[in-house]
């Protein structure tokens, strides 16, 4: 029987998604028949999706895959189409209704559930689970990893209690839940036992782990253990609210020698009108002070942000006042959005709401100021000579394609590594910085 299962979304929404094909594979068969993989939706007969809705461009990726998964059902050939995740959790009404071809549907915290709806989809049955958004799923399976095996995301908490203005998230995904820290522990120690080498941290917010469950913010606590994981060679931390960052936190960056120096800070803007308007907790001058403090604390780290642009009511003279700080603070890493009105929250409501036109020009801006910041970095790297971790090789070329700690997948840049010698996909080699493009740099092997 073949599974087609599609991820949408970010990488938290990955990590569930693994959990589920873990489930699956330790379920072994379905209507006595043996699970095989596939990417072809005419030879599936099942397709899973497990969608996203934060952003509207999300939602609607999200909707027009269901829609083209649920013609399939005309075929004999495919027998369940379930929806999992953000979108089925927020709109698991309409789905219901409007898209009668979906069999099953699981909200954002009853993934666990995933071989019952496979089970009872494939008997005929409708099946929906939609668990309170308190506590977490049990999980005993081990998760099969999609990303290649040699670098794998841990999500170490799910949920945020922020409530920005523009954010749905808290409402599909609950209040913030941090995973107990041995449950992490032993994930990471099998990660590193299948083979990844770098672990990446992620949950709507890194910064308050563990409050919840020991009283404190812990994640300096666990970067120190997964420190200790013999064969993991790097740790690599995103999300992180710049208000959150606190000193225990910088201290085990900087000690620990397998905790990449970075950091994402999403900030979202740097004028205090926008700040509050958004329901961020920080103001231009405590952005300045925290960026500042880090790069005194560890010089080489480098400093990830996003930003959003054309939030209701912002205007020409605060955009202006964003591309000064951009300037100013000199990212290492920026990525930047048009502000998208999301039904439901707050700012959806919000009076001068801004053109589409605008906020593409506004974009346009920083990410073309951002270009000339970055080639100006990039060409300082020169000389440098740093780990790098073999993504692939660049097809009918001597070429590699790497990642070094300054670079996050599919976000960041690249380093092109040019060689006669054969590495392979994981592998981590020393390289030279010998050139720059805007974005990605060139090497040589050492």
């Amino acid at each position: 029987m073949k599974l087609l299962f599609i991820s949408l979304g970010c990488d938290k929404n990955l990590v569930d998604t693994e959990f589920m094909l873990g489930m699956i594979r330790d379920a072994g068969t379905f209507d006595g028949q043996p699970i095989e993989m596939t990417d072809d939706e005419y030879q599936a007969d099942i397709i899973i999706i497990n969608t996203c809705c934060f952003i509207n461009d999300a939602k609607e990726e999200s909707i027009n895959t269901i829609l083209e998964m649920a013609e399939h059902k005309r075929d004999a050939k495919l027998k369940a189409l379930i929806v999992t995740g953000c979108l089925a959790q927020r709109y698991k009404e309409e789905i219901r209704k409007e898209i009668p071809e979906v069999d099953a549907i699981l909200g954002t915290n009853s993934y666990e559930d995933i071989v019952n709806a496979i089970t009872e989809a494939l008997g005929g049955r409708f099946y929906e689970n939609f668990e309170t958004l308190e506590g977490l799923p049990k999980l005993t399976a081990k998760r099969s990893v999609t990303t290649g095996g040699h670098f794998a995301y841990l999500k170490i908490a799910e949920g945020c209690n922020k409530r920005c203005t523009y954010c749905i998230i808290p409402y599909i995904r609950g209040n913030y839940r941090s995973v107990p820290m041995e449950e992490l522990v032993a994930q990471a120690k099998e990660l590193v036992a299948a083979g990844a080498k770098e672990l990446i941290l992620v949950a709507q917010e890194t910064t308050l782990y563990g409050v919840d469950l020991y009283g404190e913010k812990s994640l300096h606590k666990l970067l120190d253990a997964l420190n200790e994981i013999p064969g993991l060679f790097w740790i690599r931390i995103m999300y992180c609210y710049p208000e959150e960052i606190y000193e225990e936190l910088i201290d085990a960056i900087a000690r620990n020698e397998k905790v990449c120096h970075y950091l994402d800070l999403p900030i979202q803007h740097a004028n205090d009108t926008m700040l509050k308007r958004m329901g961020r907790r920080t103001s231009n001058a405590d952005l300045v002070r925290i960026i500042t403090h880090l790069r005194e604390r560890i010089p080489d780290i480098t400093l990830r942000t996003t930003l959003i642009c054309g939030f209701p009511g912002e205007t020409k003279e605060m955009h202006e006042e964003l591309m000064q700080f951009i300037n100013d603070m000199e990212f290492d890493r920026l990525g930047a959005f048009t502000y998208s009105p999301e039904e439901g929250t707050p700012a959806a409501e919000f009076p001068d709401q801004i053109d589409e036109e605008t906020k593409k020009e506004w974009q346009a801006d920083v990410m073309e100021l951002q270009e000339e910041i970055i080639f100006d970095k990039n060409e300082e790297m020169k000389g440098r000579e740093l780990y790098v971790f073999i993504e692939g090789k660049v097809s009918d070329e001597n070429a590699y394609i790497g990642r070094t700690y300054r670079d996050a997948p599919d976000v960041d840049g690249y380093i092109f590594i040019n060689t006669d010698e054969e590495l392979m996909t994981g592998d981590i080699v020393r390289a030279r910085v010998t050139g720059a493009y805007e974005y990605d740099l060139i090497g040589e092997l050492l």
